[in-house]
């Protein structure tokens, strides 16, 4: 037994260590809280300012809509869609809560628990824990950078507890929730939802939100476009984690487990498509605002219409791949190797793809196996797609057992293909034509519907705007109208006989025909523009004279210069753009009032305060460019060329009698058009190459190529819309079922014109300027300055 006097003799032995750790620990700790209390004094006063987060107004793109609150483009550095706290979903809240920061709702801004139970689980060599709290987190997304250092966890931590003091909870998860970074361009979870799933955050799912949550941590890949496997990873961990935390119960976690996500797919047909009416809008926004656009949140409104801007899109897409189904296979768009090694493989046909990536619903693809029987293929995705049927008819030619090695398709071959109405595969190719579409209200002018080319990532350029061609016959229209001024009747008589035009000084002979080579003799006008007959129109412009007819069609809008004030132009040999043409055929529509294409209806800033607001304009008479009675002939006269004309498969198609047209097509087929109305909707189509050549081996018509984009778009654009039925205005009388101006009633007016035997050479003076191709064999005359229906 030791005795009382023994211990303190043996007490330095095991006490005198501890002491001296438990000094050195207390003298580091006091050390510590020295340093660091001289840290916070040296830093703290130079924390920046917080109080505007208070207004939280980050960056944000300029967003494009259409008139009926559709999302169609947006240009800035960051994709964000600002969304108040209480807009966005709880269950999102919760999805974000669980794996970024259970107890956001508990802790001041540093969670001590969470650095504790960090650190032990890197000490015992589990997983790697994250002891950021989500204040933590909106500190260093908003004001500092990502650099791993002990002086910007510093910052990080006393900005942290300096935002808990002036910001609410909600505040600063609102903030968090906008800004993080989360993939894509896209900067918080509503432009995430729109970017990934292609639908508002409010709409979204358990199984979407626990996806969405998980991109903060790593938002490259955890991506579910780059990197689907380690999405699904992350996502099925957050569906655990708010299970764990009690946000979702076990049902609900099975449930969102089970759920299939449907991305959003670039190729997705249901996806509006207005790239060309997006980049007008940003380029007027850059001329009025400047710089500014990309970050200042401002939000355009336009006249776009997004059922009829889709409808206008699918159809001018149908209608150019219809015609590229008529035309040879050119081959495939490249060739690789094929590599043995799977690993090599995937990443052959990755490369391979990158340089050639889909184009809407015509998708990419390599060939793995190819015979005359059956095509096997890989898309992007990894899919593998068999062909075979009828699928291979449009590439026949590429599968012969002789066919050019530029065309065969064989292993590693890269070809385009597409759903067939069936669902299945069929091979096709991207075609080298182009072609456009506008629609307008003729009312106000205000544009529904603008596809600018087949596709705005394969061609850039607006051919709705920028593409000055030749109209051909749709532009006969006009010229009538001016001769209905001049006396002339849907009743007149006028010859179509051959014409002949002599050689002037230094100039050719001109001897044009009509599109079927044949003529008709004596034929009404009515029947003439039905039949869209040439030789009947240069014997009006040249009774009304082509200097006239030059003053008069400037009243539609077209520029004097575009349009030579010689014969020729009664073909639609000048120059018009699409919107030139739409904006003169509304003239017609309306009653005979000029109106200008608008876009744009309004303009708001980030905070909704209107820049800037579109008024319809007031139909009056100082808009008048044409009597209303020389609209109402024109629309009679034109709903003829619908009714029983070069038009007519759009009635048959339609079935409406409010309907009205006109077909074009130049020269050698070189461009194709239909120009037609309703009195709510004027709808221009144009079809061509952009260096100009002819369309097809045995050429195309406005009624073959152009008239079905229109007809498309006009059979879902007029759904529900009343038939409006042509009314008489005063000025206008009919006898035996023809119309006629009051004062030009049979007896009064031109009665017939040509209808004298003798074809005496005519004179050349009216082709002067004129743009006549070099002189030709007698045998081929047909084809010179031959505007065709």
């Amino acid at each position: 037994m030791t005795s009382p006097s023994e211990t303190p003799s043996r007490a330095p032995g095991w006490r005198r260590p501890v002491a001296w750790i438990a000094a050195l620990s207390a003298g580091t700790v006091v050390v510590l809280a020295i340093a660091g209390g001289i840290a916070v004094a040296t830093i703290y006063p130079r924390l920046p300012d917080i109080s505007e987060l208070s207004d939280y107004q980050p960056k944000q793109p300029l967003r494009v809509y259409s008139a009926d609150g559709a999302l169609i483009g947006e240009f800035g550095e960051e994709r964000r869609n600002l969304t108040p706290f209480g807009q966005i979903p709880q269950v999102m809240k919760d999805a974000v809560l669980a794996v970024e920061d259970a107890r956001f709702y508990e802790h001041g801004g540093v969670d001590y628990k969470g650095f504790a139970r960090a650190a032990l689980a890197s000490l015992q060599g589990g997983r790697k824990q994250g002891a950021s709290t989500i204040t933590m987190q909106v500190a260093r997304n908003v004001y500092l950078s990502s650099e791993r250092t002990v002086q910007r966890k510093t910052w990080e931590i006393l900005l942290a507890l300096r935002m808990e003091r002036q910001l609410t909870k909600d505040q600063i998860l609102e903030i968090y929730l906008n800004q993080i970074y989360l993939g894509n361009r896209a900067y918080g979870f509503a432009a995430a939802a729109e970017t990934y799933f292609g639908k508002p955050l409010a709409d979204i799912t358990v199984a979407e939100a626990a996806m969405l949550a998980g991109l903060p941590k790593a938002p490259g890949t955890n991506n579910p476009v780059a990197n689907p496997r380690r999405a699904r990873a992350r996502q099925l961990y957050v569906i655990d984690r708010m299970q764990e935390t009690g946000f979702i119960n076990a049902a609900q976690a099975d449930a969102a487990r089970r759920e299939p996500l449907q991305l959003r797919d670039a190729a997705d047909p249901s996806r509006l498509h207005a790239e060309y009416v997006a980049e007008t809008v940003r380029q007027m926004m850059h001329a009025q605002y400047g710089d500014s656009i990309y970050t200042s949140g401002l939000k355009v409104t336009t006249s776009l219409v997004a059922a009829e801007q889709q409808a206008a899109y699918r159809s001018l897409r149908k209608g150019i791949m219809d015609y590229e189904r008529r035309q040879p296979y050119r081959g495939p768009e490249a060739f690789i190797d094929l590599p043995d090694d799977p690993k090599a493989l995937d990443d052959a046909v990755d490369d391979a793809l990158a340089e050639h990536p889909d184009n809407g619903d015509l998708v990419a693809a390599v060939v793995l196996q190819a015979s005359a029987r059956e095509v096997r293929a890989v898309r992007a995705n990894g899919e593998t797609l068999q062909i075979a049927g009828e699928g291979l008819r449009p590439a026949q030619s590429g599968l012969a057992d002789k066919a050019a090695r530029n065309i065969r398709i064989r292993p590693g071959a890269v070809i385009r293909v597409a759903r067939t109405p069936k669902n299945a595969w069929e091979i096709t190719q991207l075609p080298e034509v182009e072609g456009a579409f506008v629609a307008l209200d003729p009312r106000s002018g205000a544009i529904q519907a603008l596809v600018g080319g087949f596709d705005y990532g394969k061609n850039k350029f607006n051919h709705v705007t920028q593409a000055w061609r030749q109209p051909g016959s749709s532009f006969k229209p006009f010229i009538y109208s001016a001769a209905l001024e001049k006396g002339f009747t849907p009743a007149t008589v006028v010859n179509d006989a051959p014409l002949f035009f002599e050689a002037g000084a230094g100039g050719t002979a001109w001897e044009p025909k009509n599109y079927d080579g044949g003529y008709d003799g004596p034929i009404t006008l009515r029947r003439a523009l039905q039949q869209s007959k040439n030789l009947v129109t240069l014997r009006v412009m040249q009774s009304i004279g082509a200097g006239y007819a030059q003053d008069w069609v400037t009243r539609f809008g077209f520029e004097r210069e575009k349009q030579p004030a010689n014969l020729p132009m009664a073909l639609g040999a000048g120059s018009v753009t699409p919107m030139q043409m739409a904006a003169g055929y509304a003239v017609f529509a309306n009653g005979g009032f000029r109106v200008n294409p608008y876009l744009v209806t309004r303009v708001t800033d980030a905070r909704g305060k209107i820049l800037m607001e579109t008024e319809p304009p007031v139909l009056d008479e100082a808009r008048r460019a044409i009597p209303e009675r020389n609209a109402f002939m024109m629309d009679s006269l034109l709903q003829s060329v619908v009714k029983g004309g070069t038009a007519s498969r759009a009635y048959q198609a339609i079935r409406r009698d409010d309907l009205y047209g006109k077909t074009g097509t130049t020269n050698d087929s070189f461009d194709t058009w239909f120009a037609g109305f309703q009195p709510t909707r004027v709808g221009i189509a144009w079809v061509g190459y952009d260096t100009p050549r002819q369309l097809g081996v045995r050429g195309e018509t406005g009624g073959s190529l152009s008239l079905p984009i229109w007809t498309g778009y006009m059979q879902a654009a007029l759904k529900g819309v009343p038939v409006a039925p042509l009314k008489a205005p005063d000025g206008v009388l009919q006898v035996d079922g023809e119309w006629y101006f009051d004062d030009y009633a049979p007896g009064h007016g031109v009665a017939s014109l040509g209808l004298d035997p003798a074809l005496a050479p005519l004179p050349a003076e009216d082709l002067a300027g004129a743009q006549v191709a070099p002189p030709a064999a007698p045998a081929d005359r047909n084809r010179i300055l031959d505007f065709f229906r």
